[in-house]
């Protein structure tokens, strides 16, 4: 019965997280998929993936692991938002389904920013939103990040937050 509740609140928890405009956040387990081998991270992806860390330790909580496969599915999302001109979180379930399929990853939950232009500016920015800083603050294990540029030259940022 109580954990019947908690799979019930949690369905509704992350129903109204998905209808946020500010971050999304899914739930499940299965395994299997491809995993993307390596990615290639440019020195503003580590430097903000380090500010992230440092702010989680700074409030006494675990770094986060970067993982490869997660930060390529945060570049796809760059890439579409720049394809598309729009910033938004449209198919974050398909990018949590896999990252759950392929990593076993128990949640998954995801930031994204458009146009700071350094880490800082796009850290403190999520840390202002209460759904962004919930994300960054979460009970995750891992992370992955994709800050992309595009013609004329705006920053894209997809944050993954996975726990594993």
């Amino acid at each position: 019965m109580k954990a019947k509740l908690l799979r019930i609140l949690l369905l509704v928890a992350v129903i109204f997280t998905m209808n946020s405009c500010s971050s999304d956040s899914s739930e499940d387990s299965t395994s299997s998929p491809a995993q993307a081998m390596s990615y290639t991270y440019n020195s503003t992806e580590i430097e903000t993936m380090n500010l992230i860390n440092a702010y989680r330790v700074s409030i006494g909580l675990n770094e986060l692991e970067k993982i490869d496969h997660i930060s390529y599915k945060s570049e796809q999302h760059d890439d579409y938002m720049i394809a598309n001109n729009v910033v938004n979180h449209n198919d974050f379930v398909a990018r949590s389904e896999n990252i759950m399929k392929v990593l076993g990853a128990k949640s998954v939950s995801e930031n994204i920013a458009y146009n700071y232009n350094s880490p800082k500016a796009a850290l403190d920015a999520w840390l202002k939103s209460p759904t962004h800083k919930q994300n960054i603050e979460g009970n995750f294990t891992h992370f992955g990040l994709a800050i992309k540029v595009s013609a004329d030259g705006k920053k894209y940022y997809t944050n993954i937050f996975a726990k594993i």
